[in-house]
């Protein structure tokens, strides 16, 4: 008489194969999905800058002088009514003047800068442009 084993399940060795696998899969995944987050936050920054340097030169065009500094976006924003930086801001905007984006002493010139705002994935970072569309981005 033979006898016929069925087997329903998985065996234990199976089990941890599976679990290892995607772990090792997750740890592969998630550093990436961060660097995509944090990718898309700078590109508030990369569109925003350009932006105010066009609001900068316009303001020049229409007074013969750069707008006077801004010290945050509540400030850039009095000085710039078309500056809409939108909604869950990952960075701050300021406007530097008689400055270029090394810090050297140009007149007229300013800078515009952007600062990841703390609690932010881009925390701590920086990217400014200048008058003569120098860029740090």
């Amino acid at each position: 008489m033979k006898h016929i084993v069925h087997s329903k399940g998985f065996t234990l060795v199976e089990l941890i194969l599976v679990v290892t696998i995607i772990g090792i899969l997750a740890a592969i995944a998630i550093p990436a999905y961060v660097g995509q987050q944090r990718n898309a936050a700078r590109t508030e920054a990369y569109s925003n800058l350009p932006a105010l340097r066009l609001l900068e030169e316009q303001f020049f065009a229409e007074n013969a002088t750069y707008t006077a500094g801004a010290a945050n976006t509540a400030a850039v924003q009095a000085l710039f009514t078309g500056f809409q930086p939108g909604n869950g801001l990952n960075f701050t905007y300021s406007i530097t003047q008689n400055v270029d984006i090394n810090g050297a002493a140009q007149t007229p010139c300013f800078s515009a800068i952007a600062t990841g705002i703390a609690g932010t994935r881009v925390a701590g970072e920086v990217y400014a442009i200048d008058c003569n569309n120098n860029r740090t981005f």
